[in-house]
């Protein structure tokens, strides 16, 4: 897999019926290494161990319901009270991030209501912080570590 912009953590890996397994610290368990979950296996690293987020508090690849569609969201962090405030969307390296990608993760947000976005295919990565009131959000330089 190619290198990502992220600093260099440490994985577990295993060679099983001719197909590469990475393991997901979340779901506790190896799942195949695809480009977007090489992606999605540097940003859980990157939330849990550079900014502090607890791995009790990430939720990856779970079901959603919108307009009567069933959807996928990559990453959650929740608040302690249960609350979303981080919706991470994760795409494969080659996937440029685009508008189309903003407004798949914003439709999700409309759903989940989190305080923050995070939209990287492991080269590029985008950070905003979501205005409820006003219906807008801000570009940040980066995600907020954790904090209670």
């Amino acid at each position: 897999m190619q290198p990502l912009n992220f600093p260099t953590y440490d994985f577990r890996f295993k060679n099983s019926e001719n197909k590469i397994y990475i393991f997901d610290v979340i779901r506790k368990k190896f799942v195949v290494l695809q480009p977007e979950e090489w992606v999605r296996q540097h940003i859980v690293h990157f939330l849990t161990n550079d900014k502090k987020y607890p791995l009790s508090l990430i939720n990856v690849e779970k079901q959603l319901k919108i307009n009567e569609l069933t959807k996928r969201y990559d990453i959650v962090i929740f608040n302690s009270d249960g609350s979303i405030k981080v919706l991470v969307e994760c795409k494969a390296p080659s996937v440029k991030i685009t508008q189309t990608v903003f407004d798949q993760i914003a439709q999700y947000n409309m759903q989940l209501h989190a305080e923050y976005l995070m939209v990287s295919n492991g080269l590029e990565h985008f950070y905003c912080k979501m205005n409820f009131k006003e219906e807008k959000y801000t570009f940040l330089r980066h995600i907020p570590e954790f904090s209670r």
